[in-house]
């Protein structure tokens, strides 16, 4: 039971930090697109 409980907060954790680095890169490719265009 405990087990169940460990394993669920973790899935949660691992969710969380999957959405953060795509929310990430996908930043990080808007501001080298924005670069990109005003910069060149």
């Amino acid at each position: 039971m405990a087990d169940d409980q460990m394993l669920q907060e973790h899935r949660q954790q691992w969710h969380g930090f999957v959405s953060l680095m795509k929310y990430s890169v996908i930043f990080m490719i808007v501001l080298l697109v924005g670069m990109a265009i005003f910069l060149l």
